[in-house]
Formats: structure tokens, C-alpha cells, sequence
């Protein structure tokens, strides 16, 4: 029997690109061995798995932790986990932005560095207690379910480098899925020095 998911957004966005590249990766081809339902909007897919419509949904948080709490389903896997550090977010400035104000660009990475830090220095309950006031909707225990599973899953890094091998993972990503032309140089577009200098 097919197998049958619920994914988020429309084809070209992120989750699916990463679900079906780490499908590919385990021999698995997303057009012939599985159904993979598209149609559902980003804010319905949990309800509409919690109602039968999938085998299978990949979900942001918190709706991944809800639906273990209303005993509706489990999580199995992380992407991030299976795909390796897929650059979710960048940072991006103009070259001329950067070369006439570094101290903005380094006091703005060095920031982001105390987040990190802070992260990597404390608890999964330390750091869902800090973050709770940015998430109205969701209760403290999930906040705290959600943190300790990114803890366990090494979901952030220590610094904010942007790796040469992240970058050719994500344009990997963006190749296999048809959705990449032609590559981009990774000298040529991204600068670690900021990053470096604000991890000392």
C-alpha cells in the first residue's frame, strides 16, 4: 500500500524540497513510491492529519508536539536531523552596505552570538522560559517538549559560520528539485568573518 503525506506549502518551498531530497537519498523516489498531497494550506495540515486525510505530515512546531499531546500522532523523524545543516536562514547585505559599516554588521552577528551562547550555556527549560513571552499561544510544557527535542536533535549550532558545506548541501537541495539553474560560488557570496569574529 502507497503512503500517503501531507505537506506544507506548494512545491519549491523548503519542507518538501528537503522531505523529498532526504527521500531520494534513501532510495526512495517521491513520484512513484508515495502520494504526497500538496493542496492543503501551510496552517491546515495538522488538523487535516489529525482527521485521516495522510499516513504521514511533516509540521513545524508547535503543531508536530501538539499532535503528540491530543494523542493524534507521533513524531518519527526530523528533516533536520536526516538532511544534515540545511542554512535555513541567512543573513544577506549589499557589499557596499558592508564595506562602509562593519561595525553594524559585526554588532548585529555579535547579537545573533550571545543567542547562541545562551542557548548552548543552559537548559531546555531555562531557555523555553525565556522565549515563552514571544509565543503567546503555546503553554510553557510545550514550549519546554519543543526545546528539549531541538536540544537532543543538535539543532543549533555554537556559532553562526556559514559553512562551505551547508552551502553546497542547500544548493543541492535546490538542484535535485529542479528549482536551481546553475550553482552560485560560496566565496563570492558568503563572508565568515563576522561570524568568526563574533564566536571568539
Amino acid at each position: 500500500m502507497e503512503n500517503r503525506f501531507i505537506m506544507l506549502g506548494q512545491t519549491g518551498g523548503m519542507p518538501e524540497m528537503v522531505f523529498e531530497y532526504i527521500l531520494k537519498q534513501q532510495g526512495i523516489d517521491p513520484a512513484k513510491d508515495v502520494s504526497i498531497d500538496q493542496s492543503i494550506d501551510f496552517g491546515s495540515t495538522a488538523a487535516a492529519f489529525a482527521e485521516n486525510q495522510g499516513d504521514f505530515t511533516v509540521e513545524f512546531e508547535p503543531g508536530a508536539t501538539n499532535l503528540e499531546k491530543e494523542g493524534k500522532g507521533y513524531v518519527v523523524a526530523s528533516l533536520g536531523t536526516d538532511s544534515g545543516y540545511v542554512p535555513y536562514t541567512a543573513f544577506s547585505a549589499k557589499q557596499s552596505y558592508i564595506n562602509d559599516n562593519p561595525e553594524v554588521i559585526q554588532g548585529f552577528t555579535n547579537a545573533l552570538q550571545k543567542g547562541m551562547d545562551y542557548v548552548q550555556a543552559h537548559t531546555p527549560e531555562e531557555i523555553a522560559a525565556i522565549i515563552a513571552p514571544q509565543f503567546k499561544e503555546t503553554d510553557q510544557d510545550t514550549i519546554t517538549t519543543i526545546v528539549t527535542r531541538y536540544y537532543d536533535q543538535d539543532t543549533w549550532k555554537e556559532d553562526l559560520v556559514f559553512e562551505e558545506e551547508s552551502f553546497n548541501l542547500l544548493q543541492d537541495i535546490l538542484e535535485d528539485a529542479g528549482e536551481l539553474a546553475k550553482r552560485a560560488p560560496y566565496e563570492k557570496l558568503v563572508t565568515t568573518e563576522f561570524a568568526k569574529e563574533a564566536a571568539k
